[in-house]
């Protein structure tokens, strides 16, 4: 098994196609040999990579600058603990959800293998009907 290229595609506006064609015609190589060269130098520094105007990665060099790319922001505590303290009540009460369904689950096992349940249930309009075979009681 050998290493087989894949292809990769993708759209581009008019402007931004004219200008990598205008790069590949400086260094007198093809527009694909530019992406291969983009993608080689991308996989090589593991995505951080930014491109720059050589004009600019000039300025840089001189500036000498221990700026780390890419960037890194400060998150204050607060932030990080209330994002803690969301993900636990998150993950309570998914923990909850599933004791309510194994609930009601085993709430309908019983409601369908409780065949007894249904001859106990007694509907008030037959008992109005029915007629009183006791007379009534008065308290007194």
């Amino acid at each position: 098994m050998g290493n087989k290229n894949k292809t990769i595609s993708f759209r581009v506006n008019e402007d931004a196609f004219e200008t990598l064609r205008s790069i590949a015609e400086e260094r007198d190589i093809s527009l694909s040999a530019v992406f291969r060269d983009y993608v080689d130098t991308l996989v090589a520094h593991d995505g951080q990579v930014r491109v720059l105007p050589e004009h600019e990665v000039e300025n840089l060099k001189q500036q000498d600058t221990d700026d780390d790319f890419p960037p890194t922001v400060s998150v204050p505590k607060s932030y990080i603990r209330e994002h803690e303290r969301l993900e636990l009540e998150t993950e309570h009460l998914r923990e909850q959800l599933e004791e309510y369904k194994s609930y009601v689950n085993h709430l309908r096992k019983e409601v369908e293998g409780n065949t007894e349940a249904e001859q106990e249930v007694i509907d008030l309009d037959d008992l109005d009907n029915e007629e009183i075979e006791d007379p009534p009681f008065k308290l007194g």
